[in-house]
């Protein structure tokens, strides 16, 4: 029996057949598979932005609840009878609300609405919930201490120079603006209770509590 050889079996190139070319791997499967990588990146990003500056807010509550001696003395914390808010405002020599600070400094309702601030704060950006609460909480929160220490002035009620570095942007409006980044990002949806919390009917129905 003879063997019929196919013409051009043996030569040295071969066109590419009708079914390789519909599965050649496509630019736009390249850059789809780029863009998913980029995306779950930035998603990690903003979380760990959002862990960190949560921890900072809980910190602060913790340390001037309990004076672990930073920036609260030992024994002077607001559990042992101390003032979380008196120390600050009053120490206030600058600004137009100067005299106002004065007035609220160690008030309990400015202790309490001060530190539930913190509190609320720091356990919504380390649990990834209501972060919209919380970046309107905490720039409110941030707005008033940037008043109290007032970076515009070059000088203080005494006439010492203020210090400031910066008359407009200084750190508490960093953190404002970082609150608001979380919060348009969603970024409680990664490393956090965001998704969980999104599906709670009271939260589904009314969009401000994200």
């Amino acid at each position: 029996m003879s063997v019929h050889e196919t013409p051009g079996r043996h030569m040295g190139f071969h066109l590419p057949s009708r079914r390789r070319a519909g599965t050649a791997q496509r630019p736009g499967e390249t850059t789809t598979g780029t863009t998913a990588t980029a995306t779950a990146a930035r998603a990690q990003v903003f979380a760990g932005l959002r862990i960190v500056t949560g921890f900072v807010f809980l910190w602060a509550f913790l340390d001037k609840t309990f004076g672990w001696g930073y920036a609260t003395a030992s024994g002077k914390g607001w559990a042992d009878g101390g003032s979380p808010t008196k120390g600050f405002l009053s120490g206030v020599s600058a600004g137009p609300m100067e005299s106002t600070f004065h007035s609220w400094a160690g008030a309990g309702w400015a202790n309490w609405l001060f530190m539930l601030g913190l509190l609320g704060v720091g356990l919504a950006l380390v649990s990834g919930i209501a972060l919209r609460l919380a970046a309107v909480a905490g720039t409110a929160l941030m707005a008033f201490m940037w008043i109290a220490e007032w970076p515009p002035a070059k000088h203080l009620a005494d006439g010492s120079p203020s210090m400031s570095t910066n008359p407009l942007v200084d750190y508490h409006v960093l953190y404002a603006a970082v609150l608001i980044a979380l919060a348009v990002a969603s970024a409680g949806t990664t490393w956090g209770l965001g998704r969980t919390w999104a599906r709670l009917p009271a939260v589904r129905d009314h969009a401000w509590l994200r």
